[in-house]
């Protein structure tokens, strides 16, 4: 968002564009609800077409001037667009308009550094915010004076501040990276630890606000943050998912997706994102409510092919069934295995169709996948080639029997 916003702003303008053909059923009410998520308060909203973007402004000049009137009538103290843009673009519309501007990016990633709560979580927003950041500093410095060089060349306090900053940043990334490097080694410790033995790994993913954290502590008798918001969860947990009196798995929860999620928090989350890829099964949570929810599905498999998560087995569970109106079933494939489970989280109807449908995945896993020893991580490795190096053959040990003798 442009420098000029200080403090955070009460009222948002919204703007959201269909570009050519693309065009998002939901998108006023989810734009509506990231705004909410993001404690600012929506006071207008313009729905703009577009065949292609307008280099300087992308919605072109006429259009932004009308956006102008029509967000200065409503009391908005800050422009929010459905649509990424560019550097420039946000820098132009703000300088027009002489208001606040914020793209999608930028309001997700806002909504993440208000939620993010365990060190890990944290560290992760800051390198996907310093990685926003680093593309769009030119538009911090242009108040700064420009001085003519020697030669004719330019040069000055703007120019140096600006690559200053920049190292600063590249420095400071660096050091994020090194941080989150640590952190996903003990994950991935902490990961083997659960998966020694032959016990399943579970994880939750879906859409955000189809209801995952809320099934997931039904489910594991857990406590995480979950609440009828967008990203109300962004912090991995881990707990055991009791199926019958014979087995449990472990079940874990991650950061709900949505379309658009800008590619560097997807960079950034990808050592939280390996609870999924290393699941064996992942429960992929959908409203069955929502209007929108064969594109929500869309959505979460295009993320899930961005973690390269996507060879994962997968059983759909249609949430919410308390409000669509479904009944609580089964739904099998060609072969009689579960494909499809229908639920609600909330009143708890289908929680044992699921658990069953779950018990009957992990039985043919089981029997597809026999034990095999795991491997021995590296510390074991030296242990066990000190253990090779003063291993005595049985002349030696005969040797040395006879001398006590």
């Amino acid at each position: 968002m442009d420098e000029t916003r200080e403090v955070k702003a009460s009222r948002a303008f919204l703007v959201t564009v269909a570009v050519g053909r693309t065009f998002y059923q939901d998108s006023a009410e989810e734009l509506r609800l990231l705004v909410l998520s993001d404690g600012l308060e929506p006071c207008g909203i313009m729905q703009a077409k577009r065949d292609k973007p307008d280099p300087a402004t992308f919605l072109g000049s006429g259009k932004i001037d009308e956006l102008g009137e029509l967000a200065k009538s409503a009391g908005a103290d800050v422009i929010v667009f459905d649509i990424a843009l560019s550097a420039a673009q946000e820098r132009n519309i703000a300088r027009r308009l002489e208001m606040p501007v914020m793209d999608r990016t930028e309001l997700i990633l806002e909504i993440f550094r208000a939620r993010a709560k365990s060190r890990e979580g944290r560290l992760q927003v800051e390198l996907a915010r310093l990685e926003h950041l680093s593309t769009r500093l030119v538009r911090g410095w242009t108040h700064l004076e420009r001085q003519r060089g020697g030669l004719g060349k330019t040069g000055g306090p703007g120019e140096k501040q600006i690559e200053l900053d920049r190292r600063m940043i590249g420095v400071r990334m660096k050091q994020l990276r090194d941080q989150l490097k640590r952190l996903a080694r003990q994950r991935g410790t902490q990961r083997r630890a659960r998966s020694r033995g032959d016990t399943l790994s579970v994880s939750f993913v879906g859409y955000t606000n189809a209801g995952k954290s809320t099934l997931f502590n039904k489910l594991t008798r857990a406590n995480s943050y979950a609440a009828d918001q967008l990203f109300a969860t962004l912090d991995t947990t881990a707990r055991r998912f009791w199926l019958n009196d014979e087995e449990t798995v472990v079940a874990s929860d991650t950061v709900g997706f949505i379309r658009g999620l800008p590619h560097q928090l997807i960079e950034a989350f990808k050592s939280t994102l390996d609870e999924t890829v290393h699941a064996d099964l992942l429960l992929h949570v959908v409203d069955s409510a929502s209007p929108v929810r064969e594109e929500q599905i869309h959505e979460v498999n295009a993320v899930l092919a961005d973690i390269e998560a996507d060879n994962v087995p997968v059983l759909l569970v249609y949430n919410k069934i308390d409000l669509s109106g479904n009944t609580p079933e089964i739904v099998r494939d060609e072969t009689g295995r579960p494909k499809a489970v229908f639920v609600s989280a909330l009143t708890g109807e289908g929680l044992d169709l699921l658990r069953s449908a779950v018990a009957e995945f992990a039985a043919n896993w089981r029997e597809e996948n026999p034990s095999t020893p795991r491997e021995l991580e590296p510390w074991e490795l030296e242990i066990e080639d000190d253990a090779e190096h003063r291993r005595k053959t049985p002349q030696e040990e005969l040797a040395e029997l006879e001398a006590l003798l």
